[in-house]
């Protein structure tokens, strides 16, 4: 994803100040903003805790997610459940999951430009709504999307980033750890570091 699909976070930022969650929720339900309306099941907005600390941000909704209405289902979900777990938290409580993306590609293939830009919105005003005090940022596309750079995931973390002034952590999304499990350990390490980055707040 290149520097083209990006925003003026100014012009997203006054998008995102109109928005409640009742209104936020019709938006993405009645979205139509780019092609994958036409293609999705349902717009996935996100769950849990509208008051959490952990803003949790993957890339896209899959298609169980599609189906089901609701980010990190199936196979993915129960790891991320298991990584949550394993620094003390759990899904809903403290804890807020979204993506990216509101609508799940087809094929699951990577978002295109214009795709990420119309969730851009979005995005802003949950993160407006929910004040997290920390950003987890699951895979290149969500790290990407959100500190606006072109840099791999590699490089992205094992270190604390900001966003509007709000840390984030970058780290490997489940998915790519079920396909690749000897990244576990470096996953590990980002979770670890982003609870003593929360306990430091």
């Amino acid at each position: 994803i290149g520097p083209a699909w990006r925003l003026r976070e100014a012009t997203s930022l006054a998008t995102s100040t109109a928005y409640t969650w009742d209104t936020l929720t019709d938006a993405v339900a009645r979205c139509t903003a780019c092609k994958l309306s036409a293609t999705r099941t349902q717009g996935v907005l996100g769950v849990g805790d509208r008051n959490a600390d952990w803003l949790i941000v993957g890339e896209a909704p899959g298609v169980e997610e599609d189906a089901q209405g609701e980010p990190f289902v199936g196979p993915a979900g129960k790891l991320l459940d298991a990584m949550l777990a394993s620094i003390g938290l759990a899904r809903g409580d403290n804890v807020y999951l979204t993506n990216v993306l509101k609508s799940h590609p087809p094929g699951n293939r990577d978002p295109e430009s214009d795709e990420v830009a119309a969730c851009r919105p979005y995005l802003l005003a949950q993160i407006e709504l929910i004040q997290p005090k920390l950003i987890l940022a699951l895979g290149r596309l969500a790290a990407q999307s959100l500190l606006d750079t072109d840099d791999a995931i590699g490089s992205l973390r094992g270190r604390v980033h900001t966003f509007q002034g709000v840390p984030l952590m970058a780290t490997y999304h489940p998915a790519y750890l079920l396909r690749k499990p000897t990244e576990k350990a470096r996953a590990w390490e980002d979770l670890c570091l982003a609870r003593r980055t929360m306990r430091a707040l």
